[in-house]
């Protein structure tokens, strides 16, 4: 709570606070503050005092006002011109507005950039020393009983690697001898790939990158699954991609809305997490991604499978590249979630045909990738550390999440998708994007629901971590917050 001091008013503290986390992007453009009264009674102080620290946002640019309607926090990113009439998209989903289910013609992506904005620098904000249910990794303290890879670098850099490594570029398509073993990993998996159809990258995420970039031009169709990763979004809208977002039950994505889109937009790609699924956990169906290649196949285009949280699944989990044979996948994974999230080691592996022009869009943007960390990774791979710590990490996980649903469902949540993997899909019953602010002022950043959509709206969800949701004092906090409105 706010304490009155000598050098500083409540007022100052209180526009100080909500100043600090609209430049951190904690508040995004376009959220609402709370109303004066809601906000006095949150924290303690008086009307005036708020209206007094909003007079200060106001004053700064920060915020403004909508009559009748209240505070919300102005978009200082300058805005980019609005797309063609009838090129822009959005789902054709039930009691969506503005938009036609016939033709899926509406609006173009709102706040594709501010949700993945604000999902990004969450992931470095440390609210306080607390556990934080909004994280998107295991914790450091899990991951840092990964004491073979200091060894690994050690041998790696004790070595003549350290000179060849340091002194050259390399080989443009990655560490052959960490293709070799990702190869045989990804053969254990039911996925056949040769070393030189693998690609290593820096992360995950430069993965993805390289596939649009190589694959897409200005103004092409992609669909995206949603709820989904808010980066892959803000990523293709900020190529100047028309971004096509597919709603994703438990079976798989809506085969319905794919076909339409198909029929009226012929779109170029398709983007999937097949497997533990982020942020609602669901696995991919046999039945339903033998459908989804059979679309890929019949309307032209290429699918790409995000298999970020593959290390922590089942081996024997549907996977669209194994069916495939990576004719029309392009299979996408990496080892920041499992294993070193600052090594940013990433790969991909696609159809031989592709190979060379991925490898140009490489060669263009980063030349090739640091070879040391991949000889390291590589030898933890092959001498079985990386997976035996893979099946530790799946066994504490699944503790942590029977701990976590517990609470949840004690403190009043309930799933909107069955617990499975590293997070849960919580309906709460409340607007979590105000919730996210109030649990802030208690020390814990939350991942509200709208982050996972294409366009920001108000939504009752949330995403939770389940290994760091096991605390019964962040869920005691939760419940108070909740009740007292």
């Amino acid at each position: 709570m706010l304490t009155r001091t000598p050098d500083r008013t409540l007022t100052e503290q209180l526009a100080e606070r909500f100043a600090e986390r609209i430049r951190a992007r904690l508040l995004p453009a376009g959220a609402r503050l709370p109303s004066v009264r809601e906000c006095a009674r949150q924290q303690g102080v008086s009307p005036y005092t708020v209206v007094a620290a909003y007079d200060k946002l106001l004053a700064q640019g920060l915020v403004e006002a909508r009559r009748q309607r209240g505070f919300f926090v102005r978009d200082f990113v300058q805005k980019q011109a609005p797309m063609p009439e009838g090129q822009a998209l959005t789902a054709p989903t039930k009691g969506a507005k503005n938009v036609s289910p016939l033709t899926g013609v509406g609006m173009r992506l709102s706040g594709s950039h501010i949700n993945a904005t604000a999902l990004i620098r969450g992931m470095f904000h440390q609210a306080s020393s607390k556990p934080q249910p909004g994280a998107g990794v295991l914790p450091i303290g899990w991951l840092d009983e990964a004491r073979f890879m200091g060894a690994a670098v050690r041998k790696i850099t004790g070595s003549s690697a350290l000179r060849d490594g340091s002194l050259s570029y390399g080989e443009p398509m990655g560490e052959p001898a960490l293709r070799e073993a990702l190869a045989r990993r990804m053969a254990d998996i039911n996925i056949h790939a040769q070393p030189d159809q693998i690609m290593t990258t820096v992360g995950a995420t430069q993965a993805l990158d390289i596939v649009s970039r190589t694959l897409l031009k200005a103004g092409d169709p992609v669909m995206v699954e949603e709820p989904g990763w808010s980066v892959e979004f803000a990523r293709l809208d900020a190529l100047g991609m028309r971004v096509l977002p597919v709603p994703r039950g438990p079976e798989g994505p809506d085969l319905a809305v794919m076909a339409r889109y198909c029929e009226l937009h012929a779109p170029k790609l398709f983007v999937s997490v097949s497997v533990l699924h982020n942020p609602t956990g669901y696995s991919l169906s046999p039945g339903s991604a033998h459908q989804v290649l059979q679309l890929a196949q019949q309307h032209n285009f290429h699918v790409v499978e995000d298999d970020t949280y593959g290390h922590i699944a089942a081996d024997h989990a549907t996977r669209l590249t194994a069916l495939d044979g990576l004719r029309r996948t392009i299979y996408v994974s990496g080892f920041a979630k499992i294993l070193a999230p600052n090594w940013r080691v990433g790969y991909l592996a696609a159809p031989p045909d592709l190979v060379e022009r991925l490898l140009d869009t490489k060669l263009l943007s980063t030349l090739t990738t640091p070879s040391l960390l991949e000889k390291a990774l590589a030898l933890c791979i092959e001498q079985g550390q990386l997976r035996r710590h893979a099946d530790r990490m799946r066994l504490r996980l699944a503790q942590a999440r029977a701990r976590s649903v517990q609470l949840a469902l004690e403190a009043g949540c309930s799933f909107a998708a069955e617990p499975a993997g590293m997070f849960g899909w919580v309906e709460t019953g409340v607007d979590t994007d105000m919730l996210a602010q109030r649990m802030l002022d208690e020390g814990y950043l939350i991942a509200p629901g709208a982050l996972f959509h294409a366009t920001r709206r108000p939504c009752t969800l949330m995403r939770i971590n389940f290994c760091t949701t096991q605390d019964p004092a962040f869920w005691r906090t939760w419940k108070r917050v909740v009740q007292s409105g």
